[in-house]
């Protein structure tokens, strides 16, 4: 539902546009936000994989709402699921008018396609270029190459009386195991390494992928042991970072990253979304490795000294009575 200028969570679509230059390049426009997960580099790695191109050979214009479409909000770890579909669907359709034009020019009824910025035709590389087909249709004709694409997952509602559905387009899948210290004099937990397992369907950037598992597992080290709000008669008595504690670089521990590819069959290039997934694995994993560590839970979170050593001693208390 749209309100003003805004809208609310639902509904959960994007669009993306993709125009072909005449010097053999693209303009991809798409709505979706860069926050620094690298969707940016993602969307045009998709779509100069559909057009045949190199990815140095996409520009990328997004977030602005002069000219870009809707893309949605960048959360529930979807841009590179939503958005990158609806990239490569407009790839498709403006490939498909460039191709249109080669198959003209070359007087051929053969399968044209194009892969490294060469026409290929009946599966053979030609002589001619994509930059001389689109020279020939753009400036030449003064033609429009250009592409639409909209994607909107398919799902259904939960029914009332099985509880059965599909919700959501797609799901993620991930393991964390996480090795700390515990000083029992202090209650300081130290994490000495994470290793961390998550299921991308296809990374279309291992990089970037890598390095968002790596920034997941390090906020979610911050969770489980810093971060905590004090309220104090309705106000938010630790509003400032020198009250309310973040990770710095030197409290990051080794993190090691796998990578498990099970192509999603409704994504880009069988990609989906990982930003989120790498978070929600390592409080949890932390806290576990504490309890092996020390023998008791914790059950509050963050787990600060206090609580350990709070903890240690309701233990204590607990064995002398028995």
């Amino acid at each position: 539902m749209w309100y003003g200028v805004g809208n609310t969570g639902l509904p959960n679509p994007a669009a993306a546009f993709v125009e072909w230059l005449d010097d053999g390049t693209a303009n991809l426009l798409a709505g979706c936000a860069d926050i620094g997960q690298g969707s940016d580099t993602v969307l045009a790695q998709i779509v100069a994989e559909e057009l045949g191109i190199g990815a140095e050979n996409v520009m990328v214009t997004s977030a602005d709402t002069m000219i870009t479409p809707e893309g949605g909000a960048t959360s529930a770890s979807r841009q590179t699921y939503i958005s990158g579909n609806a990239a490569r669907l407009a790839a498709k359709e403006a490939k498909q008018v460039a191709i249109a034009e080669a198959r003209e020019m070359l007087k051929t009824n053969g399968a044209v396609d194009f892969a490294d910025g060469v026409v290929v035709v009946d599966g053979q590389p030609g002589t001619m270029t994509v930059k001389e087909v689109l020279v020939g249709s753009c400036r030449m004709k003064g033609k429009l190459t250009l592409g639409h694409g909209w994607f909107n997952p398919a799902t259904t509602g939960l029914d009332a009386s099985t509880g059965e559905g599909s919700p959501y387009g797609t799901y993620a899948f991930a393991t964390q195991v996480a090795e700390v210290e515990v000083d029992t004099e202090t209650g300081k937990v130290e994490v000495l390494r994470i290793v961390a397992s998550h299921d991308v369907g296809r990374a279309i950037n291992p990089k970037l992928v890598e390095a968002q598992i790596e920034g997941g597992a390090v906020m979610g080290s911050g969770y489980a042991l810093l971060e905590e709000i004090n309220v104090s008669k309705g106000r938010i008595a630790n509003p400032n970072f020198d009250g309310y504690l973040l990770p710095m670089s030197l409290d990051t521990p080794e993190i090691y990253s796998f990578i498990v590819e099970d192509p999603e069959p409704t994504g880009p290039f069988g990609a989906k979304g990982v930003g989120e997934p790498a978070l929600i694995p390592t409080a949890a994993a932390i806290a576990n490795a504490v309890y092996d560590a020390i023998g008791v839970r914790i059950y509050s979170l963050p787990i600060t000294p206090e609580r350990v050593l709070q903890a240690l001693a309701n233990k204590d208390t607990a064995a002398a009575k028995n």
